[in-house]
């Protein structure tokens, strides 16, 4: 049963959404560890509240296209996660599939979008690598074989320079659940 890691973010009611998704994971799955909350500034569109961001490990037997459409979709439909034009509106929920194990390559999200895994974004933003690293520090990215703590520090260093500030802030103050620290 692969290890599978997904990543949550909220900007809209995110102290009941970030920790109700986690819960509604707990209830349709086998989470095995949860990262901090990670408060980070919005991407694209600026004129937004600031999103909560975690990461959830989990075993399952679904493929990723079941995760998506029967635990992912039913997520976001129970938190009343509304897709605008702008991929980077403001958001009750946002759940992705990061990591599936080792594999590497497309599959069909229902929605009539393909995605990849492992999800670009993992090699992007440190607001989804801090939380991914988190949980698998030692573990390498499938595709670039960099180890997933490098990845986020390197992140966080790259857009620390770039914008001259941090992008984001770990909120020892939240408890999630069962954290796994780094």
């Amino acid at each position: 049963m692969p290890h599978v890691v997904i990543a949550l973010g909220s900007n809209i009611d995110k102290e009941h959404n970030l920790p109700q998704a986690v819960a509604l994971l707990r209830q349709m799955g086998d989470v095995t560890a949860v990262a901090p909350i990670y408060e980070s500034a919005p991407v694209g569109l600026l004129e937004q509240p600031n999103f909560w961001n975690t990461a959830v490990l989990l075993q399952t037997t679904l493929t990723p296209t079941q995760l998506k459409q029967e635990v992912i979709g039913v997520i976001e439909t129970t938190l009343k996660r509304v897709r605008q034009a702008d991929p980077n509106a403001p958001r009750t929920i946002d759940a992705d599939i990061i990591l599936y194990g080792d594999f590497v390559g497309a599959y069909d999200g229902g929605d009539g979008r393909t995605r990849l895994l492992p999800d670009p974004d993992l090699l992007k933003f440190p607001h989804v690598a801090i939380p991914v690293a988190n949980l698998l520090p030692d573990a390498r990215h499938p595709v670039t074989g960099e180890r997933l703590s490098d990845l986020a520090a390197r992140l966080l260093t790259e857009i620390e320079e770039k914008m001259g500030v941090r992008p984001l802030w770990k909120h020892d103050d939240i408890i999630m659940g069962d954290h796994h620290a780094a």
